[in-house]
């Protein structure tokens, strides 16, 4: 296969633009739940209604980013010019986020509101022409994998860098001000995550090309893209994949403050060991699906996780270094399928490619960048659901049983639950490593007939034009 090979370069560059991402939007996945209920003010309950309202915007915003991408034409080619534009809004409206205004409890809700819906907004601008850029970087399924490891490597490196300094950071700039501190800390890493973009833009080629260009409707195109019945079960899996892990996230801030009772630099510690955990999860996917198909790596790391997972209920919080090694384990394993998970949506895209005759790379993209933020709204919002039911008050200085009992449940049982279901989902993909193989060698041939084909006729027209 022609261009399929990425230098370690690219491959970094690549990954910058999801570190990019992540500086900013992991702080949403590790610390928004905390942020808006201890720091902002936000009734728990609220922050559920928050998280899971602008989801509904969502359903019309990201279709039209995906058609927008994919009907892109410049000489940087589809997907890469959006880095270069939107790189700083999505920096200043994750700072506007992170501000908490001295206003009246309705307006600061409404700031809320209109904060988080700006930055989802722009989120969803950068990112879909992002995810959209990995399934035309290269054509071969291994080097995706490995592509996607080295991405989730810079993403453990941005995140672990957003671990180890937002909560130093917000303590230094803002001392007994938290909100102060936690605006300045975000402004840092805004500007952090602005550069890894412009990083990205600067490195990484657009390579492949559909076979059969196509102008369609954006209403054809959403006709169109329903026809592959694998991107309907991946849309399931991103749904289903997401939401296990982002509720032990949202769960360990209170986890580590509450039941085991430690100080801020500990938690700046604990979520620092499991973000490095993760970090070899990535790369471990690489040496695991070259011996085995990603598909029955996937299944069964999520059984294992189900497993390791349900166990932390029974574990006693005050085993300070029995946690902690546990959940150093237990992140290496909640990583492996990342990697995987992306490489699948670029084959489900070939695969749609190969029975349809037509790609539709961003539309499919923006699919499932919505599954994952709904995945995320769901995680997010039971969170403060069940803080709220299990009478959660961040204002007290010791919390009920019944609450105490609610985030073990979050940081334990409830994301094991979570696993199993994802795991029961990857069964319903066919997108297997021989599969994969029959599709790369049928696109290859009909991607240089089409050439032979358009330089025929462009040649049979310029005979015509010197007869006439």
């Amino acid at each position: 296969m022609d261009n399929s090979k990425l230098s370690v370069r690219e491959k970094i560059g690549y990954g910058m633009g999801d570190a990019g991402c992540n500086i900013i939007f992991g702080a949403i996945m590790l610390f928004v739940n905390y942020f808006y209920t201890d720091i902002f003010g936000l009734a728990p309950a609220l922050v559920g209604v928050l998280l899971l309202s602008v989801r509904v915007i969502d359903a019309v915003t990201d279709p039209i980013m995906g058609a927008l991408a994919d009907r892109t034409r410049s000489k940087w080619g589809r997907f890469r010019p959006w880095l270069l534009w939107i790189a700083f809004p999505y920096a200043l409206f994750s700072v506007l986020m992170f501000t908490t205004p001295d206003w009246s409890y309705s307006n600061k809700v409404i700031y809320a509101f209109v904060t988080y819906f700006l930055l989802s907004v722009t989120y969803t601008a950068i990112n879909i022409p992002y995810c959209s850029l990995g399934s035309v970087i290269t054509n071969d399924p291994k080097e995706r994998v490995a592509c996607q490891s080295y991405r989730f490597v810079m993403v453990g490196i941005a995140t672990l860098i957003l671990s180890l300094t937002l909560l130093p950071m917000a303590d230094w700039f803002g001392g007994a001000d938290k909100a102060k501190g936690y605006q300045m800390a975000m402004t840092v890493l805004a500007l952090v995550g602005m550069c890894m973009f412009l990083f990205c833009f600067a490195t990484v080629r657009e390579r492949v090309r559909p076979a059969v260009q196509t102008n369609d409707e954006l209403k054809q195109d959403l006709k169109d893209v329903w026809k592959n019945d694998q991107w309907v079960r991946i849309l399931l899996l991103t749904l289903c994949n997401v939401c296990p892990g982002f509720i032990r996230m949202a769960a360990t801030m209170y986890y580590v403050t509450w039941v085991m009772q430690q100080s801020t630099q500990f938690a700046t510690l604990f979520i620092s060991l499991g973000v490095v955990g993760m970090m070899i999860g990535s790369m471990l996917a690489k040496v695991l699906t070259d011996r085995w198909c990603k598909l029955k790596v996937f299944f069964w790391t999520n059984i294992a996780l189900a497993i390791f997972s349900c166990a932390f209920y029974f574990f006693d919080p005050q085993a300070t270094v029995m946690i902690v090694v546990l959940y150093f384990l237990l992140n290496i394993l909640h990583q492996v399928p990342s990697p995987l998970h992306w490489s699948l949506m670029a084959d489900v895209d070939d695969y749609g490619e190969w029975k349809t005759g037509k790609r539709i790379t961003g539309i499919s993209f923006s699919g499932n960048l919505f599954f994952l933020k709904v995945g995320l709204a769901v995680a997010g919002a039971m969170v403060g659901f069940l803080l709220s039911w299990y009478g959660y008050d961040a204002g007290a200085k010791v919390q009920s049983a019944s609450a105490l009992n609610g985030i073990v449940l979050l940081f334990s049982i409830i994301p094991g639950i979570g696993y199993l279901i994802t795991a029961g989902v990857v069964r319903l993909l066919k997108v297997d490593r021989e599969l994969m193989l029959r599709i790369q060698t049928d696109l290859e041939k009909r991607r240089n007939n089409y050439r032979e084909l358009n330089d025929y006729q462009e040649l049979k027209a310029t005979e015509n034009l010197r007869k006439a």
